[in-house]
């Protein structure tokens, strides 16, 4: 029998690499001092920010300064938190194709993926105080396209997750999550609105989300703020006492503490930038912001730029930042399209009516009518008039 000729293995589908995109690379500069929806988080011993800018990575000494580079990928990544202890990073990427936790060296190095989801994708993550697990909001959708959020648990060395906040329904959303200082409760913000569907024109004046916190020794959730002006972006003072959070207040989204023992609210700061309490904010409703070590101050993203401010007082200190860098970019994939060409095909037939002896249709095209022999005839106007649209042709 002659030799039987060996299969060709099929070739192996070729795996999209964010960081290794196709087409004309080039590198640009940045040479900025201002920065638009930036995330920033403090060190635990106070010393160093790290930032979120561009889709990437930024530290930056308290006191300000040049910005050091923590990441110069195509990945964006954007969101970085410090571990408890201050050796790690958290953060969100897409470096895997699609948004994640991931987790690095606080000096950028060993960059490694905690959660590998390929559908529901996470962001928002946050440490637990043991800085053994995390939690994330997870995004679900349904029947509409950017459906709502839930609460997850994983363990720092990855694995499947656990549930532990669900969606409210599949259209109200739910996320920014936070852990209190004992890892006892979790606090997120919630869309409380009546009703269970989304709705575009709501009322910011009136509150459009709450302030939520899970006990998660047994499941208990309770509402902490909310009401008029709404709440979101909750973030526990070090000591568990007091929780920073943002509000609206006739228009302008201002900085809030709460004392949770007492219940007091008092604004801060109404220097924020504008709040996404109407949108649907998927990422969040504003930029993650944290506490100094030692509860006196509260750093936070406004106006473009990074502010130390004085819960008591009330007075924000900038704290400038340069970021010197470059960005590598692909060029845009761009079609010709003639914007009005003398003939085209029409895609969409109005009125179409069929002849008695079924030999012949008629129909409204571009406002004027046309007439084909069945089955297969050339369309041809029917009228040579150029004044007045046609409409509803019946024999």
């Amino acid at each position: 029998m002659p030799a039987a000729t060996p299969a060709v293995p099929a070739a192996a589908e070729a795996r999209w690499d964010v960081n290794a995109p196709p087409g004309l690379a080039a590198t640009v500069p940045i040479d900025v001092r201002t920065g638009t929806w930036m995330s920033v988080d403090v060190s635990p011993d106070g010393r160093t920010l790290v930032f979120d800018l561009l889709g990437d990575l930024y530290t930056l000494p308290i006191e300000g300064g040049e910005a050091k580079a923590l990441t110069t990928s195509m990945a964006w990544e954007m969101q970085p938190r410090f571990s408890p202890d201050g050796r790690r990073i958290l953060y969100m990427s897409d470096a895997g194709g699609g948004d994640n936790a991931w987790v690095m060296d606080a000096d950028g190095r060993g960059a490694r993926a905690i959660t590998t989801e390929d559908f529901r994708l996470v962001n928002n993550p946050m440490w637990h105080p043991s800085g053994d697990y995390i939690v994330v909001r997870k995004h679900f959708s349904g029947t509409r396209s950017l459906g709502s959020g839930e609460l997850w648990l994983y363990h720092v060395s990855g694995g499947k997750g656990a549930p532990l906040v669900d969606k409210p329904n599949w259209q109200k959303d739910l996320g920014e999550p936070a852990f209190s200082p004992d890892g006892r409760h979790v606090y997120f913000s919630q869309d409380t609105t009546p009703g269970r569907t989304f709705e575009y024109n709501r009322n910011g004046h009136a509150g459009i989300y709450s302030i939520r916190r899970v006990d998660t020794s047994d499941g208990d959730v309770r509402t902490i703020a909310g009401g008029p002006g709404g709440a979101v972006r909750p973030v526990p003072a070090p000591d568990g006492t007091r929780l920073a959070f943002v509000k609206r207040v006739r228009g302008r989204s201002t900085l809030f503490v709460k004392d949770l023992r007492s219940g007091e609210e008092r604004p801060v700061w109404d220097g924020l930038e504008r709040d996404l309490q109407e949108a649907w904010a998927i990422h969040g409703v504003y930029p993650n912001f944290a506490w100094l070590p030692g509860g006196r101050e509260v750093v936070v993203w406004a106006q473009g730029r990074i502010w130390r401010v004085d819960v008591a007082s009330g007075r924000p200190t900038e704290i400038p930042f340069h970021v010197k860098h470059t960005r590598e970019v692909r060029q845009a994939v761009r079609v010709p399209v003639r914007v009005a060409p003398d003939r085209f095909d029409v895609k969409q037939l109005r009125w179409a009516t069929v002849s008695p002896a079924g030999d012949r249709v008629v129909y409204s095209a571009l406002g004027v009518l046309y007439v084909k022999d069945l089955p297969a005839g050339q369309p041809r106007r029917l009228t040579t008039q150029g004044d007045h649209f046609e409409y509803y042709p019946s024999f």
